[in-house]
């Protein structure tokens, strides 16, 4: 008869990510302004991803016997000119926002990223170059410059998520850059390039991890500019063209009958806010999450 007691079979424990994960959320979840900027953002992808079953009216079907007619059981937010029910455009233009935001995000932090990364490890000429460069994006107004791009390309959403990508990338550039010039120079990049790695393989391994939270920050507290340069380009416009339910162009539209029908622009300009909102006050909680200090005490 052996001795040994049965082994207990190992204990599974969550991947790292997720645990980082959860902390930082339970962390936004007790700030009560990050906390609403997590319900909104929330409801602004339930109500994009379930526009089609939440609609009462179809958001492009035009009535003209019923125009103009305010709140009610039968039209929530009231109607539009054309008979159009403004609860559902809604609804479906927080699409067309959940597609601007995601479009510019996933083309603005990899070209920042990558622009501040190579400045601020090679530094010189290279520094020099990619700086002036991006000065040059800086020194415009982002609503002046994306006026000029779309200008230039012709009036339309794509080319509206186009201009607003190409203003948004300077200042993760710049904040990349200096992420990296912090600790280029540190021990564990010195001991990478003794073991004979490349420098884009120091960037991609060693420097981009680094830079990530700070950039995760800051595109975050971009999304607030992203949406309100969009609105104005679809006010102007410039942006999505009709009948796409944009938010800024339902408030352009409804401007010339806002003083006897205000149902036509407060609600498109309470969603923008809203969600502008949102975006910075998550922002904010993330930079709280994401301190150093803040995890130590946690």
């Amino acid at each position: 008869m052996s001795d040994t007691l049965p082994q207990s079979p190992p204990r599974r424990t969550a991947p790292q990510g997720l645990v980082v994960t959860g902390n930082i959320l339970r962390f936004l979840l007790k700030q009560p302004t990050s906390a609403f900027g997590l319900v909104v953002l929330a409801l602004l992808v339930g109500s994009a991803i379930l526009a089609p079953l939440l609609a009462t009216h179809d958001p492009y079907v035009q009535d003209l016997t019923g125009t103009l007619l305010p709140p009610s059981a039968a039209h929530f937010f009231g109607t539009d000119e054309l008979g159009r029910d403004i609860y559902s455009r809604l609804l479906h233009g927080s699409r067309i926002t959940l597609v601007i935001i995601s479009l510019v995000t996933i083309t603005v932090g990899p070209i920042g990223l990558l622009v501040g990364t190579v400045a601020g490890y090679f530094g010189g000429k290279t520094d020099t170059i990619l700086m002036r460069l991006t000065d040059i994006f800086l020194s415009f107004p982002s609503l002046i410059l994306s006026l000029a791009f779309v200008a230039a390309l012709g009036p339309s959403l794509n080319n509206a998520i186009i201009a607003i990508s190409l203003t948004a990338w300077p200042p993760i550039a710049r904040l990349a850059r200096a992420e990296t010039l912090t600790f280029r120079k540190a021990d564990f990049i010195s001991a990478a390039r003794l073991q004979g790695a490349s420098p884009a393989r120091i960037i991609w391994k060693s420097i981009v991890p680094m830079c990530l939270p700070s950039v995760v920050i800051r595109l975050t507290l971009n999304m607030a500019t992203v949406i309100l340069t969009a609105a104005g380009l679809g006010f102007l416009g410039l942006g999505a063209q009709p009948p796409l339910p944009e938010w800024g162009a339902m408030i352009a539209t409804g401007r010339r009958y806002m003083i006897d029908s205000w149902w036509l622009v407060t609600f498109p300009g309470v969603a923008i806010l809203a969600v502008s909102l949102a975006f910075n006050l998550l922002g904010d909680g993330l930079r709280d999450a994401l301190d150093p200090k803040q995890m130590h005490r946690r």
